[in-house]
């Protein structure tokens, strides 16, 4: 191997190096920043009412209900009418609460979006960009990444 070659490799060497630096330092950054981004999501709670007004409920940041509420109307309604009012305002509360998931992860997804993938500067090398992007589910709706601390 001559000289050239050896500069050659020692500036592609030297110019991986520096990419790969700067993934770890903004994965860093990133991981302080997933602290607050889950101590938010831990905190959001939608609340959603069914349009005739018989029950409340309220759906933490993963849409899953976490407090259901009757009025005394709910107590004369049939139970296919009440099975429709939960139904109705258990999407609503998990829609509202998938809107506040996406607002507050979206600032930290688009931060992912800027640093290079490890694919990107070794051919082979896993994606890291999956731990970001949704997952397909079985019906074909994509399900959100959830950061964690």
């Amino acid at each position: 191997m001559d000289r050239w070659e050896r500069d050659g490799l020692r500036a592609t060497n030297s110019g991986i190096r520096n990419q790969v630096d700067h993934i770890l330092d903004a994965l860093a950054e990133q991981r302080t920043h997933l602290r607050t981004v889950h101590e938010q999501l831990s905190a959001v709670r939608c609340t959603a009412e069914s349009a005739d007004k018989v029950v409340e409920v309220t759906a933490d940041a993963a849409g899953v209900p976490v407090d259901v509420r009757f009025t005394q109307a709910a107590l004369r309604s049939t139970p296919e009418q009440l099975g429709r009012s939960v139904t109705e305002a258990c999407q609503e509360a998990a829609r509202r609460a998938r809107e506040q998931h996406a607002a507050i992860i979206a600032p930290i997804a688009a931060d992912a979006d800027a640093i290079p993938d490890l694919p990107d500067l070794v051919p082979g090398a896993p994606s890291l960009r999956e731990v970001w992007e949704p997952t397909p589910e079985p019906g074909g709706r994509a399900d959100s990444a959830r950061p964690g601390p």
